[in-house]
């Protein structure tokens, strides 16, 4: 009778034992995440910034393509750092922009608020397009748009994509970060300075710019990659980078699929935006130091 009593307990403490190990690997299962397809920089210098010559070249081809000389008359690619040469550690950073699916996957998770932003809201940034222009982009109930999961995610703010980074980094144990300037710039550009990622003349067939269309966003990874394997650097959509340009605003970085010329496309170009503006043409990637 003891041993049964004995056996039954054991068997009993056996099964609780299982019960308890299932429920932890299912919820280390359900608690995971998929971190993105990352390609690591090497540590050493590049040239960071621009010249007079290449932002004069820039000036020159959005003239050519726009037909007047705005961008040249307000100076906009004079902001840009002067050309030096800077070193830096080895990091990793995500192979493409941060996609619908990916950020999905932290929506889920967090219930952090879904890319979405109402008609009023819109309407307050003073940007140049209207409402509608917007409706392909708009997630539903807490999903992204119907077959754009591999699209880049857009409508995300500064503080948005942030919060994205401090999610992924809980979940994973490492320290990732959005970009600065100059490890976005050295990702996307290489280490020879070149204008683009490809060389010092603009080719609107090797991105996704205003220039050849679609004008839209495209899933990620249709063009070449650059120097270091990086896809989407220039054109698809600007990335936010976590370099201050003033209070409250952050560089971002890269043109995208509206732009035209290509001077904006420039890996050295830069302009700042609010940090809680949530735009069409505004993503992210993330990165984080070996």
């Amino acid at each position: 009778m003891k041993n049964s009593v004995k056996a039954a307990i054991v068997q009993k403490f056996f099964v609780a034992v299982c019960l308890l190990a299932f429920s932890d690997g299912a919820f280390a299962q359900s608690g995971s995440v998929t971190e993105p397809s990352m390609v690591e920089i090497p540590a050493g210098w590049f040239w960071q910034g621009s010249d007079g010559i290449e932002r004069s070249y820039a000036y020159d081809i959005d003239e050519q393509v726009y037909g007047h000389d705005i961008s040249r008359r307000n100076r906009w690619y004079d902001i840009e750092a002067d050309k030096w040469r800077v070193h830096l550690l080895p990091y990793h950073i995500s192979k493409t922009p941060v996609t619908n699916d990916d950020y999905a996957a932290f929506i889920k998770a967090t219930g952090h608020a879904a890319p979405d932003i109402s008609k009023d809201e819109w309407d307050r940034q003073g940007l140049i397009y209207n409402y509608d222009t917007i409706a392909p982009f708009l997630w539903k109930k807490g999903r992204p748009p119907r077959g754009r999961g591999n699209h880049p995610v857009v409508l995300v703010s500064w503080q948005d994509a942030q919060a994205y980074v401090e999610w992924l980094s809980e979940k994973t144990g490492k320290n990732w970060s959005l970009p600065s300037e100059l490890y976005w710039e050295k990702a996307v550009r290489g280490e020879e300075g070149t204008f683009y990622p490809w060389g010092n003349i603009y080719d609107p067939t090797l991105l996704n710019s205003g220039d050849r269309g679609p004008f839209d966003t495209t899933p990620v990874g249709q063009y070449d990659a650059g120097p270091f394997g990086l896809l989407d650097g220039v054109g698809q959509v600007f990335e936010w980078t976590s370099t201050s340009g003033q209070a409250g605003y952050r560089f971002v970085k890269g043109g995208s699929w509206d732009d035209r010329g290509c001077g904006v496309c420039r890996p050295a170009a830069r302009h700042a935006r609010p940090e809680h503006l949530r735009h069409i043409l505004i993503g992210f990637r993330v990165m984080y130091l070996d």
